[in-house]
């Protein structure tokens, strides 16, 4: 009873306001602090090709709270597209989910170095800057270890703190806009539509995490009805800020300096109030940025292998749960991006990393695709609650446009990236062939014990 008492002190469910961070905490990672100039050289074309990814980021929210509410269980995508398709759908759901988490978390933890440098002189140092990294890694797991109580605190402080000055800059910049400094609408040599699909192949993959309170159903208090707002609004904040941020900056930086700028962010606070301590501020912000999605992508990446060890698609002791979180999932999870991380720094091979970085953008949309046409299943079969045709053939629009989104995303990754990306995949299916295996023998086991215990009748 104590060791219950102390499991549910540890262990607590998150609220609207909590899981509402850990969506916007996991959509805004370090990119925003990047984004600007990434996307100046298209002109301010860009701001269009930010609103059509905004409204199919949207519609995936959207879509991600109906599938929540018809099931309200941990995992997210793998549980609905195992209940559409069966097995093998869903364990490839939770296959590239899995990869896609850790290999981010490396990639973000060799990023936030970066911005810890400003703050602190690495001074090129190999080892410190590795030691670095692995603590910016170590930190949000020691934090999942603690429970989800701390999680969820973790994840509200810094997504409180981190949004302070994105919104000094989103928010203050508009004060010091300046229309000269937009530059020309169309700075490219393409055509508008080839602008707008280039500027978006940059662009489309900052909204990677709108998945991320359905991933965590099971720790979501009243998840039917929580998991869809928090969805939702998460990533209408995330959107808002992303575009306020991104508009400020164009209105605030000259744009000849802008398509060459390595932290629009600090040019941006820089032109706004003079000096030159904004690079310390936007070190800070980039920092706590990071460690936040660190954070939730760090509970994240051990909540859809336990749905799927549950179900006998993932080795049995990732189902194990210590204060609310699957322990050996996170711990697993850290140690193969620590992995990843010290084999960045040692072998010196940036193009193998950013290459794998790369291929993670590709896997974060298969679950996307297979849990949007598992809604469009439930809707076309006729296995719905709803009632009102109205409300049905809403539902199917906004399928139907999530879906194509998830297209354009794996359009956006690249042939190498999905090239890749699909390797990855096939050496998950050596893995669900072993699995399927011993599952089935434990239950042609099962069966044969439950024959031999049954009653000889006369």
């Amino acid at each position: 009873m104590a060791k219950q008492d102390e499991e549910s002190r540890h262990a607590r469910r998150f609220g609207l306001p909590v899981a509402t961070a850990l969506v916007m905490g996991n959509i805004i990672g370090g990119g925003i602090f990047l984004l600007p100039a990434s996307v100046a050289p298209f002109g301010t074309i860009s701001l269009l090709a930010f609103g059509v990814l905004t409204v199919g980021a949207i519609a995936l929210a959207l879509v991600f709270g109906r599938l929540a509410k018809r099931l309200p269980h941990t995992g997210g995508p793998y549980v609905y597209a195992r209940a559409a398709f069966g097995d093998f759908a869903g364990f490839l759901a939770a296959w590239s989910y899995w990869i896609t988490a850790w290999v981010s978390n490396a990639a973000l933890a060799v990023a936030a170095v970066g911005y810890l440098d400003v703050l602190i002189p690495l001074h090129d140092n190999k080892a410190v800057t590795l030691a670095a990294a692995l603590i910016i890694q170590w930190l949000p797991a020691l934090a999942n270890f603690a429970g989800t109580r701390y999680v969820g605190a973790v994840q509200l402080v810094a997504t409180v703190l981190k949004f302070a000055p994105l919104l000094l800059v989103a928010v203050g910049g508009l004060f010091f806009f300046d229309a000269d400094n937009l530059g020309p609408f169309q700075a490219s040599d393409q055509s508008a539509i080839g602008a707008v699909s280039a500027s978006a192949a940059i662009l489309l993959f900052s909204y990677l995490g709108v998945e991320s309170a359905a991933v965590s159903a099971g720790e979501v208090r009243d998840p039917a009805r929580n998991v869809g707002r928090a969805t939702v609004l998460g990533t209408i904040g995330a959107a808002v800020v992303y575009l306020l941020g991104t508009l400020a900056v164009f209105g605030t930086v000259p744009h000849d300096k802008l398509v060459d700028s390595g932290a629009p962010f600090t040019d941006a606070v820089n032109a706004m109030f003079g000096g030159t301590w904004g690079g310390s501020l936007v070190a800070c912000a980039a920092l706590i940025s990071m460690l936040g999605a660190l954070n939730g992508w760090t509970l994240l990446s051990a909540q859809t292998p336990y749905a799927a060890a549950r179900d006998g698609l993932f080795p049995a002791v990732f189902a194990r749960k210590r204060r609310g979180v699957p322990t050996v999932g996170v711990a697993v999870t850290v140690v193969l991006a620590s992995l990843l991380t010290v084999y960045n720094y040692t072998a010196g091979s940036k193009g193998v990393f950013e290459a794998l970085v790369l291929i993670t953008t590709f896997t974060a949309t298969v679950p996307y695709l297979l849990a949007t046409a598992a809604q469009i299943y439930f809707l076309a079969s006729g296995r719905s609650e709803l009632v009102s045709r109205a409300r049905l053939a809403r539902d199917g629009v906004l399928a139907v446009l999530a879906f194509g989104f998830s297209m354009w995303l794996v359009a956006g990754s690249g042939y190498a990236a999905v090239y890749q990306g699909v390797l990855f995949l096939f050496a998950g299916v050596l893995v669900y062939a072993f699995m399927a295996a011993r599952r089935k023998a434990r239950q042609a086991e099962a069966e044969a014990e439950a024959a031999l215990a049954e009653p000889v009748s006369a």
